[in-house]
This record gives C-alpha cells, structure tokens and sequence, in this order.
C-alpha cells in the first residue's frame, strides 16, 4: 500500500518556505512563481492520490463481495447436484428452502 503521508513537503511547507537573501541570490519574484506551481502540482496530485485510494477501497470492498458471492454459488450448485442424483424429482420449493438454509450457514442468520 501506498503511504500518501511520507512527504518531505505539503503545499503549506512550500507556501512558507523562506530563503535567505544574498547580494548574489534569485529574483524573489522567479522563486515565489515557481513554488507557487510546485504547490499546485502537489495540491493536484494529493487531490489524484486520495482519490485513487478511495476508488482501491471501493473496489477491494467489491472483489470480496464477488468472492464470496462465488463460493456461495458454488456450494449452492454442488449441493443441487448432489441432491439432484440422490433424488430426480426436486421440486423448485426444495431448492429453494435448501437454498435459504445455506444462506443461513454462510451468513450465521438464525431464524
């Protein structure tokens, strides 16, 4: 995972960042426009970096859902053959309260 609060410099540190004047030093004016764009693209990317870490949640979230989903399905479909090659005549109301009670296994419902 991605540690987004490991910077050396926020925006803030940037915008008060002072420098030491010297007879030979910069133009102050050329140092204050050139922060103020390195402060824009950080406030930019921290905007971008956020937002894609909310997104990864999001989506790990749903891939578990999924996960489980499918491991739910597929005992749901070995159990119907299961009981599909004991007994050929399952009536759709017995696969359905088979179905109700493997939910409640799987989810810990009791009635």
């Amino acid at each position: 995972m991605m540690d987004i609060d490991n910077f050396n410099l926020s925006p803030k540190d940037i915008l008060d960042k002072e420098f030491k004047i010297d007879t030979r030093g910069f133009r102050i004016k050329e140092v204050d426009a050139f922060l103020d764009e390195i402060i824009e693209d950080y406030e930019h990317y921290d905007k971008i970096v956020k937002e894609l870490e909310r997104e990864k949640a999001e989506l790990t979230d749903e891939v578990l859902s999924l996960k489980q989903e499918v491991r739910n399905l597929k005992t749901s479909i070995e159990i119907a053959k299961t009981d599909g090659e004991e007994n050929k005549n399952v009536s759709n109301l017995d696969v359905l309260k088979r179905l109700s009670q493997l939910e409640k296994i799987v989810y810990g419902k009791d009635e």
